[in-house]
């Protein structure tokens, strides 16, 4: 039995540091790089690329609405066009620094808002799953499991990637529960720990209210803005590694 454990980073810019990426890198096994919209800017692209090369791990796209203030925390009204031409154009931004120092894009995973609303808007789904097969057909989609986003990228012929959280709380209908809510975030290493364990033996997760919701994951991930990321990221990849579970990137 397999899981990959990724996590979101590479989203400080400017003045601003968001996330403790280097203290993540030995315990994750792909990383979910932003491209400039949410997070992140071209000197942090750069040197995230370049942490994950030192690191083996695989880069993923993490694109974004344009909101730096709300941290791509907010739906932008956009049309499926508009929403396709974003997906290109974050991309194409971050695929120039990986062909640059030669390391591979394996992935792109939305980021916020956007991937929240993609999880439940069939045409926002599309649109990015369109510009995902536009742009390389053979990258991995990642969208929540049971999500729009999966639908959409079964429609179009690219491969995809389930994925769970093992830092936040699920509604019985198993999408997220909004951060402003209370509980939405757990950064508790032994609720992680149980959490992630349940999805590799169970195939599923335990809501906010107590029910048991059957999701079947390929991927686990831990937010890098998450408090204690590095710590819960150590905890899991150990529980899992102790209970004989390989960690690989997606689609290895």
């Amino acid at each position: 039995m397999n899981i990959d454990l990724n996590s979101d980073i590479g989203e400080s810019f400017g003045a601003y540091t968001i996330g403790a990426d280097e203290k993540l890198m030995p315990f994750i096994t792909s990383a979910n790089l932003a491209c400039g919209f949410h997070g992140g800017d071209p000197d942090v692209m750069q040197r995230t690329v370049q942490l994950c090369r030192a690191h083996g791990v695989s880069v993923g796209a993490h694109p974004g609405y344009q909101d730096l203030a709300g941290f791509g925390r907010r739906v932008v009204s956009m049309s499926a066009a508009q929403v396709e031409n974003m997906l290109l154009y974050q991309l194409g931004a971050l695929a120039a620094f990986t062909r640059a120092y030669d390391v591979p894009l394996r992935h792109v995973k939305p980021h916020g808002a956007l991937y929240n609303h993609a999880a439940r808007d069939m045409p926002t789904a599309r649109a990015i799953a369109q510009a995902v097969a536009r742009f390389d057909s053979n990258l991995i989609l990642v969208g929540l499991a049971n999500s729009a986003l999966i639908d959409a990228a079964r429609a179009v012929g690219i491969p995809f990637a389930r994925e769970g959280f093992i830092d936040r709380a699920y509604q019985d209908d198993g999408t997220l529960v909004a951060r402003a809510q209370t509980g939405a975030v757990d950064s508790s290493p032994e609720r992680a720990i149980e959490v992630a364990l349940r999805f590799v033996r169970a195939g599923a997760v335990r809501a906010i209210t107590g029910k048991e919701i059957a999701l079947q994951v390929d991927t686990l991930c831990i937010h890098g803005d998450t408090p204690g990321a590095a710590t819960l990221a150590q905890a899991v990849h150990h529980a899992l590694r102790a209970q004989g579970v390989a960690l690989k990137p997606m689609g290895a």
